[in-house]
């Protein structure tokens, strides 16, 4: 009988390329607020909320602000960053994602997203992936932000699978460490260097095989 895993996605960085739609959207914030805002900086935001997003850029600019100035910065990024998803096909899925999915499913494995967009479900849908996830857990669904290992953690329980019988892809550090609290496994996609506390890590799906697969199947 086959081995039932859960293998959870992130979104942003690992299945689709919105990932510099959020950037763009928080370095026009940014300016607008006199406060420079880098790709370098910009790792700093990876995988980790929108309200703590917002914290990180005002520190960088030492700003202080009312909750109804800071919600009011939200609700202007976010309707940026939807402004860019409005014509979002299956062109923005990175490279390699749809053939790992494809192997998953045909494999019978549970396929999870866990991911901290509130947007999650609309990209879903336009890119015409939503069929493969068995459970999705995203920004609306959570109160802890990565690194808390929560929205991985409440994946797997939907789909009644153990957290070390778990397998996370991510793009962030914050989700690798995340994946890490909660004793799944962490693989890495993205920079070596600033994913180092992966347990495996590549540099995009083209270059994970199905005999990779299969082994975190059968382990």
């Amino acid at each position: 009988m086959t081995n039932k895993k859960a293998f959870i996605f992130d979104l942003d960085g690992v299945i689709v390329d919105t990932a510099r739609y959020h950037y763009l959207a928080w370095q026009k914030l940014a300016q607008e607020l006199g406060i420079e805002f880098t790709p370098e900086h910009n790792e700093h935001l990876k995988g980790v909320s929108r309200i703590r997003s917002l914290d990180i850029i005002l520190d960088l600019g030492n700003i202080q602000a009312t909750q109804e100035e800071k919600d009011k910065w939200l609700f202007d990024k976010n309707e940026l960053y939807l402004s860019y998803l409005v014509d979002m096909d299956q062109s923005e899925l990175l490279p390699g994602i749809i053939d790992t999915l494809k192997f998953l499913k045909e494999n019978g494995q549970y396929i999870a997203l866990g991911s901290a967009s509130k947007n999650a479900r609309p990209i879903l849908e336009k890119t015409a992936i939503m069929p493969y996830f068995d459970a999705i857990v995203d920004g609306n669904d959570v109160t802890n932000a990565k690194p808390d290992p929560e929205v991985f953690l409440r994946a797997c329980q939907l789909v009644f699978v153990a957290p070390e019988d778990s397998i996370v892809f991510e793009d962030s550090v914050a989700g690798v460490q995340a994946a890490n609290a909660a004793r799944m496994k962490s693989i890495g996609i993205g920079d070596k260097e600033i994913l180092h506390e992966a347990e495996y890590i590549f540099p995009d799906f083209t270059t994970i095989n199905e005999q990779f697969l299969r082994s975190l199947i059968d382990a």
